[in-house]
């Protein structure tokens, strides 16, 4: 009768935890569906909104682009018969590059000389019989014309005769070599491209405030990775009238290449550009910063709970970012802890 018994109480206590934990598993699946979850608060440092006297800066990533670039052409028919151009060589102004088969238009500056000459005795002569009395004035004037012709023929040959000549445009380095000695050549077929990296420009593209903020002539320090902590002086000579497709506004910047450090075209450069006077405005730590200087946000603390809210960034420095609308003196956003929010979430400030 024992064991009968002993085995029925069994049961009933595992009828009876089984029955618990099926209603305690019920109770959480309700919570969850009725959103009774707990809202665990995060722990974040804050900083206020601050009104603040600064020079303002303008910071930009841009490229660095030759001062001159430029591709050498054929002016004259022919093939090449010498050429002097390898990629890397540095070539002066006026030097001698290649030159294009000339026998056919040495000849015809030779024969346009002997044209000249004999066409300015036969004008001589006229005018003498003119002066005695036995030349007409047409006779005259048709001779001074076919002197005239003739000239500008001569001219017409010398040209073709120094266009086959091809000579560097300007000072600078060989990028690429084009054609090769023995190739026929059409006018305008490229030989060679060449540029001038003695000045550069940095090419930037910049929003609409900066734009606005910009003017000729401002200064700016260059710098980049290849030579860290050497400083480029420039100055801006080109701000765009008009801007491109995303409303940003094309602006080069002038420097003069180093001999000692010297800068190839296509590097990577940061230019810093400071205004010269103090302005005040409402400035945050970039750290609060959420997104893209032109999509960005912040969480501001509102009720125990960190809101995002949309901002329009102005002037900005590697530790404040000036605040354009968006936000007011004195509120207060999160600048640690950003990563396990979400709009609303409930926030325990530890920097109080």
């Amino acid at each position: 009768m024992k064991k009968p018994i002993v085995i029925i109480v069994a049961l009933a206590l595992i009828i009876a935890v089984a029955f618990r934990l099926r209603s305690n598993h019920e109770a959480i699946n309700a919570k969850k569906n009725t959103g009774e979850a707990v809202d665990m608060p995060v722990a974040v440092n804050v900083a206020s909104v601050n009104k603040m006297s600064a020079n303002r800066s303008i910071e930009l990533v841009g490229t660095l682009s030759a001062w001159k670039e430029l591709t050498i052409a054929a002016e004259a028919p022919g093939k090449i018969e010498s050429l002097n151009i390898e990629a890397g060589q540095v070539k002066s102004k006026g030097e001698v590059l290649a030159v294009i088969d000339n026998k056919l238009k040495q000849l015809s500056v030779e024969n346009a000389g002997v044209s000249v000459s004999k066409f300015k005795k036969d004008l001589e002569r006229t005018e003498n019989l003119f002066n005695g009395g036995t030349a007409s004035q047409q006779q005259l004037d048709d001779a001074r014309i076919s002197y005239e012709n003739a000239k500008i023929q001569l001219d017409q040959a010398e040209k073709q005769l120094a266009d086959a000549t091809v000579t560097s445009p300007i000072s600078g380095v060989i990028t690429r070599k084009i054609a090769e000695q023995g190739a026929y050549l059409n006018i305008g077929s490229p030989i060679a491209a060449i540029v001038d990296v003695s000045r550069l420009k940095v090419k930037l593209n910049v929003s609409e405030a900066n734009a606005y903020r910009l003017k000729i002539g401002d200064k700016a320090a260059i710098t980049t990775d290849v030579y860290p902590g050497i400083s480029f002086e420039g100055h801006v000579t080109f701000i765009s009238a008009q801007s491109d497709d995303t409303h940003n506004y094309p602006v080069e910047i002038a420097m003069n290449n180093s001999s000692r450090n010297p800068m190839k075209a296509g590097t990577f450069v940061t230019v810093h550009i400071d205004e010269p006077d103090l302005r005040t405005g409402l400035f945050i730590p970039r750290q609060a910063l959420q997104g893209g200087i032109k999509d960005a946000s912040v969480y501001v603390i509102d009720n125990g709970k960190a809101v995002r809210r949309d901002i329009v960034v102005g002037s900005e420095n590697d530790e404040y970012l000036e605040i354009v609308s968006g936000l007011s003196e004195g509120e207060r956003v999160v600048i640690t802890g950003q990563v396990n929010l979400s709009d609303g979430k409930s926030i325990s400030i530890v920097n109080n």
